[in-house]
């Protein structure tokens, strides 16, 4: 019996990085989180225990280390991303595929009466800015896009006229709050488009949209979000989102006597609706 592999990968998850530009009173810093997966002609390592083309995965967490010390400013992380996808398909013929993730924790600078610290940094939110290269001898693919940015409006959002069957108790609200943690991801083009004003002005449009459509549905949003990056933005392909519905619920104020006017609300995490599209012209 012949035994084919029809498929295997295998990197290093979870590196950890800490970057610090010091050429300036004024530091910067950089907080990464980043997975190297490889795909390519490991046939023998599997089936003979021949690791002659095995890079181990420790030799690729110090070369996200060795790489990153090679620059003193903090680069962007599709670039520091294409740079080793570019330094493991160079170095390694056996490699046919890289595939890295790289997450980007935010950290602000503290803020004092004076101003802005220039070595002092606090937590950001839970928004991460993220990006996947695919890169092949012959190929790239460049996804960049953000995750857990957790935004909400308190009006022009409803949810009404749906399917109702024996089990629908929820109730029509033409006028209620609307919660969710954007996952947006985009494909370029041509990933020499991506950069810091194109990220920005993507993430700016997306929150715009947000804030001033009239939402009829979670879905009713999450396609006026892309349409309006498709139309605005022609160095992207396409564009996909993952929209968790983060409910608030009116609390029934009759229990204590009195009137909800749609102003008291329970927020609750579990269990919630979770909508997804991937958009393209």
């Amino acid at each position: 019996m012949v035994i084919r592999i029809l498929q295997n990968n295998y990197g290093k998850s979870k590196v950890r990085l800490l970057k610090v530009d010091r050429r300036n009173e004024r530091h910067e810093i950089q907080n990464l989180t980043i997975d190297i997966a490889l795909e390519g002609d490991f046939d023998a390592i599997h089936k003979d225990g021949d690791n002659s083309l095995c890079l181990p995965t420790d030799t690729m967490k110090n070369t996200v280390y060795a790489l990153a010390g090679e620059t003193e400013e903090i680069e962007q992380i599709e670039v520091f991303g294409r740079r080793l996808a570019t330094h493991f398909l160079g170095k390694n013929p056996q490699v046919e595929r890289v595939v890295i993730n790289i997450h980007q924790h935010g950290w602000k600078p503290m803020k004092f009466d004076d101003g802005e610290h220039v070595h002092a940094f606090i937590g950001g939110s839970g928004e991460t800015r993220i990006a996947k290269i695919d890169a092949k001898q012959d190929s790239e693919t460049l996804e960049s896009g953000i995750e857990d940015l957790i935004v909400m409006k308190t009006t022009r959002s409803g949810f009404i006229g749906f399917l109702k069957d024996a089990y629908t108790t929820l109730p029509e609200m033409s006028d209620r709050v609307f919660s969710t943690a954007i996952k947006a991801v985009w494909r370029y083009s041509n990933p020499d488009s991506a950069g810091e004003e194109v990220f920005d002005s993507i993430r700016e449009k997306i929150l715009h949209v947000f804030a001033e459509h009239d939402s009829l549905s979670v879905q009713h949003t999450l396609y006026a979000m892309g349409e309006a990056v498709l139309a605005t933005f022609s160095e992207i392909d396409e564009i996909a989102f993952s929209l968790p519905n983060i409910h608030y619920l009116p609390v029934d104020m009759t229990k204590f006597g009195k009137t909800n006017d749609n102003r008291i609300f329970v927020p609750t995490n579990e269990p919630h609706g979770l909508i997804e599209a991937r958009l393209t012209r």
